[in-house]
């Protein structure tokens, strides 16, 4: 063999070892999603489970053939916009956004290119800017929306069947995406069906709890509803189920959380079966989806949850044929 010839093999052989070691390095390239919070580690704890579960049904593993980096803003709105920078520099695969409407406005902000995926936003997505319509969210964003509103009926309905002698309800709202009509419209139509006379309290800042609380005091109600809950509300949920505790007043949430946290009630989207279903979007997106062309969903199952334990701490005997259809916290 001659030296040019040789030489030339050489250099096709040293070509094709460069090409087969790019393409094997790429092949075991691990996609990083990045799982952005509003809230702390411990709440968000369980939700990010069910989420890891269902990744691992779709054949995701974490740390075998995915990496996922938490992020927690810990309740610290300033916070959630510094983090979702942080994961856009990190050039993440996809971002997972689990709360409400501001982590999800943090993470758009942050970037138009990288795929987010939202899960837990009660409000309106298309009413709230976010996307374009449920069918063709367009742009980067897309996912599942709770669309809490349209149940405020059902939720105030589920109160009177809890605790049938409610005559006056306390409406305490924070007036973001979706509530103010819910407030407004929805739940006076659905007292009025009920015979029961309701009276909204607005919650702006953290400050006007004492105000608030002292005015409902004043009025003497014998319930609390709690209808979609912004940012403020949520960091302040244990002010808000103490106050229904310490004034022995049956109440109804449009969040888990406050369920957990000692509240009586809460009626809205399964929450386990939002964020279960969320790894389906990260699997479509990671073999080639787009988001802008995958539909948000809404929730197809829901779940009534109701506190033992506070309703014992109220003396309130919660009738039978309800507990029956309930998830029982004791």
């Amino acid at each position: 063999m001659n030296k040019p010839r040789a030489l030339s093999i050489l250099i096709l052989v040293m070509v094709l070892s460069v090409v087969i070691s790019v393409e094997a390095q790429q092949a075991k390239k691990i996609p990083r999603i990045g799982y952005l919070s509003n809230n702390d580690p411990a709440t968000e704890s369980t939700r990010a489970e069910i989420f890891q579960a269902g990744l691992r049904e779709l054949g995701y593993v974490q740390g075998q053939n995915i990496t996922i980096e938490y992020r927690y803003a810990e309740r610290k709105s300033d916070r959630v916009r510094e983090l979702a920078a942080e994961l856009v520099r990190l050039k993440i695969d996809i971002i997972v956004v689990a709360g409400g409407t501001g982590p999800i406005r943090a993470a758009k902000n942050a970037t138009k290119t990288i795929p987010i995926v939202m899960t837990g936003l009660g409000a309106d997505p298309v009413e709230a800017g976010l996307i374009e319509s449920l069918a063709r969210p367009g742009g980067n964003l897309t996912g599942i929306t709770n669309l809490g509103r349209e149940l405020g009926g059902k939720r105030l309905e589920l109160l009177k069947e809890a605790a049938p002698k409610l005559a006056r309800i306390a409406v305490l709202y924070e007036p973001v995406e979706g509530s103010v009509r819910e407030v407004k419209e929805v739940v006076p139509i659905a007292a009025r069906a009920l015979g029961s006379l309701v009276q909204p309290w607005e919650i702006r800042t953290a400050g006007d709890f004492e105000r608030i609380f002292a005015a409902i005091s004043k009025w003497r109600p014998d319930g609390l509803f709690v209808p979609a809950a912004g940012p403020v509300m949520q960091f302040n949920q244990a002010r808000i189920v103490a106050f229904a505790l310490n004034n022995q007043l049956p109440s109804m949430y449009s969040l888990r959380i406050f369920a957990d946290a000692g509240g009586l009630m809460y009626y809205g989207a399964d929450i386990a079966e939002s964020y279960r279903r969320v790894a389906t979007y990260i699997d479509k997106i990671l073999k080639g989806a787009k988001p802008a062309d995958l539909p948000v969903e809404q929730p197809a199952k829901f779940e009534l949850v109701i506190n033992l334990k506070t309703a014992k701490q109220i003396g309130l005997t919660v009738p039978q044929r309800v507990l029956s259809r309930a998830k029982v916290i004791k």
